[in-house]
């Protein structure tokens, strides 16, 4: 096979994408080793398709990280002995108080350089609850299969839900209706500090 023709055959392209099986792999290297144009391609093919990549690149969403390192952290300490908790279901008269065993381990603190930062206080199938950080805000979503409430511990928020904008403050407790487009905005100097809980609809 003729280099024009090895070109033409998309042999190239599937050696960039990593699509090729071991002995084409071994093949193509060989001949892009023994041939200058080869290797050429190879470097234009792979800048074509990382500029291809960037230009329909998606953001990722800045709650995946922070609750994927908070699942993390939550499975060590169970692992290391921390006895599994229920905390309690979040409700329109839930208080602070009830978190109390929580809120007040020397564990339980971010670190402040995080714009989202979350500790996992509680696992089952029914709910995860968490304690969170906000310093800015969390991102708009909607939530198809879990009830999404909030119990406000320090600074201020708005949860938009749907155009209607809710102010929140310490004490306060909201619930996200499912299939309900919101986001939230921190308003106050300090990171607002909430219960975070999702329950399976």
């Amino acid at each position: 096979m003729t280099v024009k023709e090895y070109i033409e055959s998309g042999i190239l392209e599937q050696y960039v994408l990593g699509t090729v099986s071991p002995a084409e792999m071994k093949e193509v290297e060989e001949r892009a080793a023994a041939d200058p144009v080869l290797q050429s391609e190879i470097n234009a093919i792979s800048e074509i398709l990382e500029a291809i990549a960037m230009e329909n690149a998606v953001a990722p969403d800045p709650i995946i990280r922070p609750f994927l390192l908070a699942t993390i952290n939550y499975e060590e300490r169970i692992k290391n002995g921390e006895p599994v908790t229920a905390p309690p279901l979040l409700h329109e008269k839930s208080t602070a108080t009830e978190f109390a065993a929580w809120l007040q381990r020397e564990d339980m603190v971010s670190p402040g350089t995080d714009d989202v930062f979350a500790r996992i206080i509680g696992y089952t199938e029914k709910a995860i609850t968490a304690i969170v950080w906000l310093k800015e805000m969390a991102p708009q979503e909607v939530h198809k299969d879990e009830h999404e409430r909030f119990l406000i511990i320090e600074g201020t928020c708005e949860i938009v839900v749907d155009g209607t904008v809710n102010k929140l403050v310490p004490g306060d407790y909201f619930a996200i209706p499912l299939h309900s487009d919101h986001h939230i905005k921190v308003t106050s100097d300090i990171p607002c500090k909430v219960i975070l809980q999702r329950v399976a609809a």
